[in-house]
């Protein structure tokens, strides 16, 4: 019977910091989510909604893009929210295979109720951080992005 090697204490320190923020998103997700549904949309939807409120007239590969989803992915959920009368695909001057995307008032309408229940919510609960706690959990989150960034970079990761 082999000895089992004890875990390093930084390794098992990094691991209940990272489950610890698994948990808190998952929390996150599931309150906003909550939220966001008292207006009838999904996190999907509204993510979709809001981000044509940032810059109209982008494509649906744009869009995929921003939302770091498949372009499969967003030409359903497009389909649905025109459907819905939330979004319009508007033709792009000489090109026959894209179209632009914007939103109609009523999905500018929930688009801004769902940015005001979004910002409620941070407020709730972020926004009671100290400004220097948020200066300094922004600045170990832009750290821990970059890190992960690096590994995706990898060249056993392509």
């Amino acid at each position: 019977m082999s000895a089992q090697k004890p875990v390093p204490q930084a390794a098992s320190e990094a691991d209940r910091v990272w489950f610890r923020v698994m948990r808190l998103h998952q929390r996150m997700l599931t309150q906003i989510t909550l939220r966001i549904r008292t207006i009838g949309l999904s996190i999907p939807q509204f993510d979709l909604l809001s981000t044509l409120t940032e810059q109209e007239g982008i494509s649906q590969s744009e869009l995929a893009e921003r939302l770091y989803v498949t372009k499969g992915n967003v030409s359903g959920l497009v389909d649905r929210l025109v459907q819905a009368g939330l979004v319009e695909r508007r033709a792009i001057a000489g090109d026959r295979r894209s179209y632009a995307m914007h939103l109609t008032a009523e999905g500018r309408r929930l688009a801004e109720a769902g940015i005001g229940i979004q910002r409620d919510f941070v407020a709730k609960t972020l926004g009671k951080l100290a400004p220097a706690e948020l200066s300094e959990l922004d600045r170990l989150i832009v750290l821990w992005r970059d890190l992960a960034r690096a590994v995706d970079a990898e060249p056993d990761m392509k």
